[in-house]
């Protein structure tokens, strides 16, 4: 349980926004200090109840995070980020939250709420830190003794006061291995990331074209990046979920992306279908595809498979599809 005093994180927003690292996420910036101040977003709300989620698929064996490093050196290989491989964590966080808002009810009565989870202008990492769900990570994600970070956070906004949990101390220590591992050192502080670096940022969030400079670190992520959570220690101790909804879905790993290039918007759109990754839309699975294959063919590890993928798509309508083909086969010739 936390309080809704968040004062003290203010500056830390403002400062990060001032500096661009927000990139092209305007949403960030849109509600202006409301992001802080959770009585302003929903009026009334005198406490906030955290929760969070994991979401690693049953059946994950200890030592995953060396298999997913494994993936990262088959570059023919689609990598697509552990949370995304199942099913939309929104839909799924949200009715459990408002499932336990009904079963508060039962028990008090009627009461004023509003569930969250990465929907709205909301610290989440900042309320789930101080209401004791772990600690701030270097990599800026929430930490936990018994969990690692691989969970999703969410929010219940309460119209009534409820007592405030002890936060935790934190466990890094020295260790700076999410900072070290990143392919883009987006990483520019502990707890301060410049997104317009990020990965996660690049395959998802960013509309445009992706900057050359960063094309080739990119590898063959083609939907987020787990790096910093993959080398993270504390993630040994990360626990697989007890739902089925996060099992991931055959399409989704450990395929070529010769094949996935190849899907149609109808096929991306029904494989997709109540995931996170339909969010991006074809035009951009396209783009991340191409760069992904562009990488293969610098590698030497693809072949004539790769190059008529990409040249099947030669002629695609989107410009910004086209641009990213042309510089994957470009670089056929950058070996």
């Amino acid at each position: 349980m936390a309080g809704i005093d968040l004062r003290t994180a203010e500056q830390g927003l403002v400062s990060w926004l001032a500096q661009g690292f927000h990139g092209q996420m305007h949403y960030m910036e849109s509600h202006g200090l409301k992001r802080a101040r959770p009585a302003e977003l929903v009026p009334g709300t005198v406490s906030v109840l955290t929760a969070r989620m994991d979401y690693l698929p049953r059946g994950t064996e200890p030592g995953w995070q060396a298999v997913e490093f494994d993936r990262l050196r088959r570059p023919g290989e689609a990598i697509v980020s552990a949370y995304a491989r199942g099913r939309d964590y929104h839909k799924v966080l949200r009715g459990r939250l408002q499932k336990l808002a009904d079963r508060i009810a039962a028990e008090v009565g009627p009461f004023g709420h509003r569930v969250f989870t990465d929907s709205a202008p909301v610290m989440e990492a900042e309320l789930a830190a101080r209401s004791g769900q772990g600690w701030r990570g270097k990599h800026t994600l929430v930490l936990n003794r018994e969990g690692g970070s691989m969970f999703f956070l969410g929010e219940l906004f309460l119209d009534f006061a409820l007592p405030e949990t002890e936060p935790v101390g934190a466990h890094c220590g020295q260790c700076s291995a999410c900072i070290a591992v990143c392919p883009t050192q987006a990483i520019v502080a502990p707890q301060r990331i410049d997104a317009r670096r990020c990965i996660s940022y690049l395959t998802i969030e960013h509309p445009g074209p992706i900057p050359v400079e960063f094309r080739a670190p990119i590898g063959n992520r083609i939907y987020g990046c787990d790096d910093c959570q993959l080398a993270c220690p504390w993630n040994k101790f990360a626990r697989p979920s007890a739902l089925a909804d996060f099992d991931a879905r055959p399409a989704l790993v450990g395929q070529p992306m010769a094949a996935l290039i190849d899907w149609s918007e109808d096929e991306f759109l029904r494989r997709t279908e109540g995931g996170p990754i339909r969010r991006i839309g074809h035009e951009r699975w396209l783009r991340n595809l191409a760069v992904g294959l562009g990488n293969a063919l610098r590698s030497g590890a693809a072949g004539e498979a790769e190059r008529a993928a990409l040249a099947r798509r030669q002629a695609h309508p989107s410009l910004l599809v086209r641009e990213h083909v042309d510089w994957a086969l470009a670089q056929d010739d950058a070996t």
